[in-house]
């Protein structure tokens, strides 16, 4: 779709999710410039880049919105964060998709708004090569499915007007557009509280060190001090609820993580050569501090209540979710059906668990292993290579000795040159 055919439909209020960055700034004044009445939404997701969410607002009225409204999200990106970490939906190289959950929250928390002032055209600034216009286009299409999608990256004419950053800088500069970035950034970054991503600009250019990035989160790892810390976290039912003997509720949690974890840097600097959902490569540089000291005390304490058919199980899961939170499919039946087939284990997620954090590395400490604290753990005396517990270990003798049967038949059958 491209702006003309907008104008053909006779549309004239246009509503944009923006983040008050270049992409925003220049698509807001270039659609005030086509005769659009142009009204910006801006999501609170607590993002560790902008220190004043009011200043996104005077940004885009300066940009030729008739207004900028910002919207209240943390507290349900927070609970999204947490599916995250439940389900252990990392995608490639450990990234854990903290803009891809980003997306359908965004969405969810812009369309109300867009109703209210009856305008029927959401637009965004995702590049027509990312993975974001896909995010957007679905939850918009699940969630308000007569709303249309304009996609200025996708329309020939904005392509043609700005076919590169360094255009959309010189256009802003030319109309005294109050931009942040400039020709020496380099590279961009996508934000919220559960996570940064850098990626473009110098970082396009593998054969340079990623050093140059500026971490927002936190320290790079060899940065971080030289002593470790002990992280204590207490979870119930699948929910963290203390650190270190503090209670706190689940949004301080994530934040709370975010500045131990950071300090230390985990999280920080995880570098990944992803396959993005159009079919090419990107390079991304990610801080999620908050989310790998969380998700990886969740897997220890997974480690105790999973037995080896649960394991499997969990793993087929936790891979779907995590294609369905990268591919934009969020909000759809395959992933509300997978959440759901996680809840028997997610109840089970009770106890207490000690990480010790140092210099980019989580490792486990110790856990409250009592059946009060930890009351649906597999770990029992059974487990030891001592003479403890109901095990017995004769009776491995006749399972020994069935499993035996399939393995001499694979010889005879399959192996014959490596029989004596």
């Amino acid at each position: 779709m491209n702006w003309r055919e907008l104008k053909e439909k006779g549309v004239k209020l246009i509503g944009g999710a923006v983040s008050g960055g270049l992409d925003s700034c220049t698509v807001t004044h270039w659609l005030n410039e086509k005769g659009f009445e142009v009204h910006c939404y801006t999501v609170n997701l607590g993002q560790p880049d902008e220190k004043n969410l009011d200043d996104i607002s005077d940004r885009m009225e300066s940009c030729g919105a008739l207004s900028a409204t910002i919207i209240p999200g943390e507290e349900n990106l927070a609970d999204a964060g947490l599916k995250v970490i439940q389900s252990q939906a990392k995608y490639e190289g450990g990234y854990w998709n903290t803009t891809g959950i980003a997306r359908p929250i965004t969405v969810a928390a812009v369309l109300p708004e867009l109703a209210k002032q009856d305008v029927e055209v959401l637009f965004h600034g995702c590049t027509g090569r990312g993975n974001d216009q896909v995010r957007f286009q679905l939850a918009s299409n699940i969630i308000s499915p007569s709303t249309e999608v304009y996609a200025p990256w996708r329309d020939p004419e904005f392509v043609e007007a700005f076919p590169g950053r360094q255009e959309m800088i010189n256009y802003c500069e030319a109309n005294r557009l109050p931009i942040k970035s400039s020709v020496d950034a380099r590279y961009s970054t996508d934000a919220n509280f559960l996570g940064l991503t850098h990626e473009a600009g110098d970082l396009e250019d593998v054969s340079i060190s990623p050093e140059f990035v500026d971490p927002e989160m936190g320290v790079w790892p060899w940065d971080a001090p030289d002593k470790s810390e002990i992280v204590k976290i207490r979870w119930e039912g699948g929910v963290p609820v203390e650190i270190n003997g503090v209670k706190f509720n689940l949004l301080e949690i994530f934040k709370e993580a975010n500045r131990i974890a950071g300090s230390h840097g985990v999280g920080i600097g995880t570098h990944v050569i992803e396959n993005r959902y159009v079919g090419v490569k990107s390079r991304g540089i990610y801080e999620s501090p908050g989310m790998n000291l969380l998700g990886s005390v969740y897997e220890f304490l997974l480690q105790f209540i999973l037995d080896r058919r649960g394991r499997m199980f969990f793993e087929q899961i936790s891979s779907v979710i995590s294609q369905q939170i990268y591919q934009g499919y969020w909000l759809d039946l395959a992933t509300t059906s997978a959440l759901a087939a996680l809840d028997p284990i997610t109840r089970l997620a009770t106890g207490t668990v000690a990480v010790k954090v140092y210099k980019g590395g989580v490792y486990f400490d110790t856990v409250e292993d009592t059946s009060e604290e930890l009351p649906y753990s597999l770990y029992t005396a059974d487990s030891s290579m001592e003479s403890t517990g109901s095990y017995d270990h004769t009776d491995a003798e006749g399972f020994v000795k069935i499993l035996g049967v399939s393995a001499k038949n694979i010889g005879v059958k399959q192996f014959p040159k490596m029989r004596r």
